[in-house]
C-alpha cells in the first residue's frame, strides 16, 4: 500500500493519493523514514558503583539486619551509624536489577483453622461460655458479665458480674459451676471463642484437672459460638435492659431477676417452647405429655376447628450442633436459636 502511494505522489500528490487509498499521511511519512538502529551498549558512567560494590549493597540489603526494612530505613540507619554506602535510589536500582523490588519482609502465614463440629444430645455434655461488657455509670466504664450456658438445654449453669475481665475469675466460675452440676471427668466439653481469658494457661490447666475437654472457635468467627452470642442478644434486647448500670450491685440485682426469668419462665423456641429448666432437669417429657393431653382434649371438644387433625406440641430437641457437618445433599443449616 505504501509503495502505491509512493508511485502516485508525483502524479496526484501525497494528500490525494493517501485520501484515495485511506492511508493516513502521518503513517506514510513515518514509513519513509529509515529504521533507527538500536544503540550499542551504554558507555560506563564514572560515578556508577562497580560490580563488586553493587554485590556488596545487595548482600547488605538482604542481610538479616536489614531484610525486613525498606531502603529508606536502611539509609537512615547507616547514616546514624556514621556510614554512607549509596543513595536510596541506588539501593532501589540494585534491588530492581535483581527483581527484589517487592515486599521483602517475612510475612506471617496464618494457619488454616478447622471449624469446630460439636454435638450435644443431653444436658451437661456441651457448655458454651463467653464474656460481654455492660455499660457502667459513666462513659468508658464497664462491668463484665461471665455466662456459662448448657448448649443442649440453654440453661445458664453459672454466671458472674465483675469489675474486670480476668482468667482467675473465669477459673473460679468454671470450677464452681462444675461442682454445682456434679460434672464427672470425661463427660463434658466446654466451648469458647479465643478471647484472652478463654485461652489463658491457668484456665486450660483447670479444665485438664477437672477432666473437661476444651474447644475454641475460629478467630473472628462469631458463628462458632452462636448460643452464647444469641443469649447475650436476648439479654440486651429485653425491654427493661437499661442503657447504663449505676453500680456493680445494680447490675447484679438486674441479672438475678433476668437469669431467674430466662431459666425458669422463658419458653424457648429452640426447645419446643419448653423452659431451659425443664429440659435441663428432665421435666420436658412430662410437660410434653401434659400439653399433648390438653391438645387432644381440645380436639375432641371441637374437631371442626382443627382441619389437619389432632394438633401436636412442638417437638423436643434430640440433638444440638455447633457447625453441623454438611453433605452434598444437605440444605444450608439454620440454627435453632431463640432471639
Amino acid at each position: 500500500m505504501m509503495a502505491i502511494v509512493a508511485q502516485q505522489r508525483d502524479t496526484v500528490g501525497v494528500a490525494q493519493a493517501c485520501a484515495a487509498l485511506s492511508v493516513p499521511r502521518a503513517t506514510f511519512y513515518r514509513r519513509q523514514k529509515p529504521k533507527v538502529v538500536a544503540p550499542g551498549p551504554r558507555r560506563p558512567v564514572p560515578r556508577a558503583l562497580a560490580d563488586e560494590e553493587r554485590t556488596m549493597v545487595l548482600a547488605m540489603l538482604n542481610d538479616d539486619r536489614f531484610a525486613d526494612l525498606p531502603p529508606a530505613q536502611v539509609y537512615a540507619t547507616l547514616l546514624d551509624e556514621g556510614k554512607f554506602v549509596c543513595s536510596i535510589s541506588t539501593m532501589y536500582r540494585v534491588l530492581r536489577e535483581n527483581r527484589q523490588v517487592r515486599e521483602r519482609r517475612n510475612q506471617l502465614c496464618h494457619p488454616r483453622y478447622q471449624a469446630p463440629e460439636l454435638l450435644a444430645t443431653r444436658p451437661n455434655e456441651l457448655w458454651s461460655w463467653d464474656i460481654t461488657k455492660l455499660k457502667g455509670p459513666a462513659k468508658w466504664t464497664y462491668f463484665y458479665l461471665y455466662v456459662i450456658l448448657d448448649v443442649f438445654s440453654r440453661y445458664v449453669v453459672g454466671w458472674m458480674a465483675a469489675y474486670r475481665e480476668s482468667a482467675a475469675l473465669a477459673n473460679r466460675l468454671i470450677e464452681q459451676s462444675c461442682e454445682r452440676q456434679k460434672i464427672k471427668k470425661g463427660e463434658l466439653t466446654i466451648h469458647a471463642d479465643r478471647g484472652p481469658s478463654m485461652i489463658a494457661k491457668n484456665v486450660a490447666l483447670l479444665l485438664s484437672d477437672l477432666g473437661v475437654v476444651k474447644t475454641h472457635g475460629r478467630p473472628h468467627v462469631s458463628n462458632d459460638n452462636p448460643y452464647s452470642e444469641s443469649h447475650f442478644k436476648t439479654l440486651k434486647y429485653r425491654p427493661e435492659f437499661p442503657e447504663r448500670f449505676g453500680s456493680l450491685q445494680d447490675a447484679r440485682s438486674f441479672l438475678i431477676d433476668f437469669f431467674t426469668w430466662y431459666n425458669t419462665m422463658h419458653h424457648h423456641s429452640g426447645l419446643g417452647l419448653m423452659t431451659p429448666f425443664d429440659v435441663h432437669y428432665g421435666l420436658a417429657g412430662k410437660r410434653f405429655a401434659e400439653r399433648e393431653a390438653i391438645l387432644k382434649k381440645a380436639f375432641e371438644a371441637t374437631p371442626e376447628r382443627f382441619v389437619r387433625g389432632t394438633p401436636k406440641p412442638p417437638a423436643l430437641p434430640k440433638e444440638v450442633w455447633i457447625n453441623k457437618p454438611r453433605t452434598r445433599t444437605d440444605e444450608p443449616d439454620v440454627l435453632d436459636i431463640d432471639f
